[in-house]
């Protein structure tokens, strides 16, 4: 038998060559194939533990002059494509940043007297600023121009007139919902505030922290104590379990994100962490670490991420907002 030949059957002859390139196949291309495959049918299955972050820089002042005044317990960041609003909680503060692309102008400073400690902070399409206030326990409108317009005070409200809202939410057409732990429910409100519908809390709950809307309408609330997130689409009147509780991978998580694929960024405030979820609820890889180095966090409150996937963090104990890269 010629050296250079195989004997395989009766009816075939393979080269070495023939072999090598039947093995090439199986371990590197229909491996690569499956691969591209899976990501067109399941896009958001594929970001998995590979979610990173890459930390562009952070901020500690209001960038001003020779004298800036130092970021103090911010608890709130808002952003969209060429702003960063950051509640300055600690000096009573909202700030104004414009974003470039080498970094962030110097910040301009909104005060108004009806504000008194900023939380949470929206920005809408308009560029209208809401914010809650931690001491009021209310929704403080501001305008563009930086001139108070108000408090987001539902109109039409059906009984129970009271409610306490402990985070709200703006979706692409300015309507606003609120977190509402006084009467256990969600009010959505148009944007002047008049009433459109509610939706109960489900019947086991532990506390609701936070709310948020995701691209398709959704939306989406955050239980804190049992770690698990539940939604109502647009026509829904109900609730519905997202995920089972995620105490396995997260402490406490305090806030949350959605972005334009669904996904979904839980910041853990205890665990001085964030961790990315699918749009199904499963659990796609931790994003950050607690610590006080730069990049790391420590007790963070709120999160942004902007559709030039830049992430804003409130990194609240280390009295700094961080800016972050999403790289996948």
């Amino acid at each position: 038998m010629n050296r250079r030949m195989y004997y395989v059957s009766n009816a075939t002859r393979h080269t070495k060559g023939d072999y090598m390139r039947e093995a090439l196949k199986k371990i590197i291309i229909l491996p690569i194939a499956a691969g591209l495959l899976y990501f067109i049918l399941f896009p958001e299955a594929t970001f998995g533990a590979a979610a990173k972050i890459r930390h562009l820089l952070s901020v500690y002042s209001d960038n001003k002059g020779e004298d800036p005044v130092p970021l103090r317990q911010p608890e709130g960041v808002g952003c969209n494509e060429n702003m960063l609003l950051v509640a300055d909680s600690g000096n009573g503060r909202l700030l104004r940043y414009a974003l470039k692309d080498e970094g962030i102008t110097s910040a301009e400073e909104i005060k108004v007297p009806q504000l008194t400690y900023p939380l949470k902070v929206r920005i809408n399409s308009k560029g209208d600023i809401y914010t809650l206030d931690g001491k009021q326990r209310r929704i403080v409108h501001i305008g563009p121009d930086g001139m108070f317009r108000g408090y987001v005070d539902p109109k039409g409200l059906p009984s129970p007139e009271e409610y306490v809202p402990k985070s709200f939410a703006i979706d692409t057409d300015d309507n606003i919902y609120i977190l509402d732990i006084f009467s256990a429910r969600v009010l959505v409100l148009t944007p002047s505030g008049e009433y459109l519908r509610q939706i109960k809390f489900p019947e086991k709950f532990g506390f609701f922290s936070d709310i948020t809307v995701d691209f398709k309408g959704d939306i989406l609330l955050l239980d804190s104590t049992n770690a698990r997130i539940v939604s109502a689409n647009k026509q829904a009147t109900a609730f519905s379990p997202v995920t089972e509780s995620l105490r396995e991978v997260i402490r406490f998580p305090a806030s949350f994100i959605s972005d334009d694929r669904g996904r979904i960024f839980l910041v853990d405030r205890n665990g001085g962490m964030v961790v990315a979820l699918g749009q199904d609820g499963s659990f796609l890889g931790q994003l950050s670490q607690r610590g006080w180095k730069e990049g790391l966090l420590n007790h963070p409150s709120q999160a942004c991420l902007n559709t030039k996937g830049k992430l804003f963090i409130a990194d609240t104990s280390n009295n700094r907002v961080q800016i972050f890269e999403m790289l996948r």
